[in-house]
């Protein structure tokens, strides 16, 4: 892989991982089969839920799960350092589209979710990268689900569908991520 496309790629991931944000935030109020009124929009993420009806979350599950991946990919890429700015981009961007009472709960939420991320990811990279992706994926939409939940709407009603929805969105990039894994080694540009 040539020096070029490695540095287009990287700041492929870069963009895409910070332009997640501001579009979860815009999905909360615009995108979803329902509309609570004065609460977020949702999407079904499993047709098993409480009263037999769909387990239903924010929209903005979507996103938030692809950037918990997307963060990983540009610290590999990138390093600590850049990821860490990514993370303080995202956050400030995440404010741009929200509502005012989403600002500072998503930016919160964000931030922590992003930095447990980034704990967890940085010592199991080197075990290797589904396995970092996926721990620390799964910790990042824990603290962030918790959070921006509490903190959005002062209660934890779609902690199941947010955790599921990210998850899900985690689970569908991990092929892709063991794609690219596979792609380094056999380019040799990465040596574990």
């Amino acid at each position: 892989m040539t020096t070029f496309r490695k540095k287009a790629e990287a700041l492929g991931y870069f963009l895409a991982f910070i332009a997640c944000i501001p579009a979860a935030n815009w999905m909360i109020g615009h995108v979803g089969t329902v509309c609570v009124p004065h609460g977020p929009c949702l999407v079904p993420v499993a047709p098993w839920g409480p009263g037999g009806q769909p387990l239903m979350a924010p929209s903005g599950v979507l996103m938030i799960g692809l950037a918990l991946v997307l963060r990983d990919l540009v610290q590999r890429r990138l390093g600590r350092a850049v990821a860490i700015t990514a993370i303080v981009a995202g956050a400030a961007l995440s404010g741009a589209v929200a509502p005012p009472q989403l600002i500072v709960a998503s930016a919160a939420a964000f931030l922590l979710s992003e930095l447990a991320d980034f704990a967890v990811y940085t010592p199991l990279q080197s075990r290797g990268l589904v396995l970092a992706v996926l721990a620390s994926s799964v910790v990042g939409l824990v603290v962030d689900s918790v959070l921006f939940l509490w903190l959005a709407f002062g209660s934890l009603d779609y902690l199941a569908g947010q955790i599921l929805g990210k998850l899900w969105m985690v689970l569908l990039a991990l092929p892709v991520v063991h794609w690219i894994r596979k792609r380094e080694i056999d380019q040799h540009t990465i040596v574990e």
